[in-house]
C-alpha cells in the first residue's frame, strides 16, 4: 500500500547550487510546491552534507509543518584542492568563493555524485541549478522531465544572455563597454569593467564554458524564473521569443522574510508598503 501511495505522487528533486542565495529560494519553491499540493507532490532538495543546515533554516522560517513536507538527500561535495574539509558554500569559502565557483561548472569532479544521487531519489521531475549543464543530459537518459530554476529575475538572466553573446562578438577584447543587443527598452549598456568575469575573461573559471550551459538550458522542458510577471513580463517574452527557452514560468517572488503567524491575514508588508507609495514612484532593479 505504501508503495502505491508514493507512486501516485509527483516526485521533485532540486539540486541547487552550493550557496545559500540559492539554497533558499529552491527551498522555498519546495515548500510552496508542497503547499499547494499536498496530496499530490512529494519534493526532495539534494545538498552537499555542510548545506543540509543551510537547508534546515530555510524550512524552519515556514514553520514545523514545512519540514515533514520537504525531504532532504545528502550526496558528497566533489574534493576540491584549496579548500578546508566541510567549506561546501559560497558564503562561507571567502577569498576561496572561485573553487567553489570551479567545482560547480566541473562536470568531470561535479556530476557523478550528482548523477548517483538522482539515480537513487529516481524522481519524475528534476528542478536544477543553471551551473550544472551536464543534469538536462542525464534526466534525458532517464527519462525525467528538467527544468532549470533561476534565483534572480527575467531582467537579469536575459541581460547575462545578450551581454555573453555581445563579448563573444566583440572583436576588441579591451572595448571599454559591451551593448545588450535586443534588449527591451532603451539601449542597454554597460561597463566592461562592471560585467562578471565569467561572462568576458572567464578568469579563474578554467571549467566554464558559457555555449555548453545555454545549449543544456535550451534543452530543458522550460526555466522557472524568480520573478513577478507584471515586472518582467516584457523580459520573459523576449528571452522566450529568441528561443532561449522552450518556454518560462514565474514563481517569484522567493525568500521574503515570513511574516510571525499571527499576521498572515491580509496583505504581506511588502505590498501594504508599496500601496502606501504613489504611482511609479518605486524603481525595481534585479541583477
Amino acid at each position: 500500500m505504501a508503495s502505491a501511495e508514493r507512486s501516485k505522487k509527483l516526485r521533485i528533486l532540486f539540486i541547487p547550487f552550493f550557496a545559500t542565495s540559492h539554497i533558499g529560494p529552491f527551498t522555498d519553491l519546495a515548500v510552496r510546491l508542497a503547499a499547494a499540493r499536498p496530496d499530490i507532490v512529494e519534493p526532495t532538495i539534494a545538498v552537499t552534507p555542510a548545506n543540509v543546515s543551510v537547508v534546515r533554516s530555510a524550512l524552519k522560517r515556514h514553520g514545523s509543518v514545512a519540514s515533514s513536507m520537504v525531504s532532504i538527500a545528502k550526496y558528497p561535495f566533489p574534493d576540491v584542492a584549496g579548500l578546508s574539509p566541510g567549506v561546501e558554500n559560497l558564503s562561507t569559502a571567502g577569498d576561496e568563493g572561485w573553487r567553489i565557483d570551479n567545482a560547480a561548472f566541473n562536470e568531470a569532479l561535479t556530476r557523478p555524485p550528482q548523477e548517483a544521487v538522482i539515480r537513487e531519489q529516481s524522481p519524475d521531475v528534476l528542478i536544477t541549478d543553471s551551473h550544472f549543464s551536464w543534469i538536462v543530459y542525464i534526466a534525458e537518459g532517464l527519462g525525467m522531465a528538467c527544468f532549470r530554476f533561476c534565483v534572480t529575475g527575467f531582467f537579469s538572466i536575459l541581460a547575462m544572455r545578450l551581454l555573453a553573446g555581445a563579448a563573444a562578438d566583440a572583436n576588441d577584447s579591451d572595448s571599454e563597454s559591451l551593448t545588450a543587443a535586443g534588449f527591451p527598452g532603451p539601449k542597454l549598456q554597460i561597463p566592461r569593467s562592471e560585467v562578471p568575469d565569467f561572462l568576458t575573461r572567464q578568469r579563474n573559471f578554467d571549467k566554464f564554458d558559457m555555449r555548453k550551459l545555454q545549449q543544456s538550458q535550451d534543452r530543458c522542458h522550460g526555466i522557472v524564473v524568480n520573478s513577478f510577471l507584471f515586472l518582467d513580463k516584457p523580459y520573459c517574452e523576449k528571452f522566450v521569443c529568441n528561443g532561449f527557452a522552450k518556454r518560462g514560468y514565474h514563481v517569484g517572488p522567493l525568500c521574503l522574510p515570513q511574516p510571525p503567524a499571527v499576521g498572515n491575514v491580509g496583505e504581506p508588508s511588502c505590498i501594504s508598503w508599496l500601496d502606501s507609495k504613489p504611482s511609479r514612484s518605486v524603481v525595481y532593479i534585479c541583477f
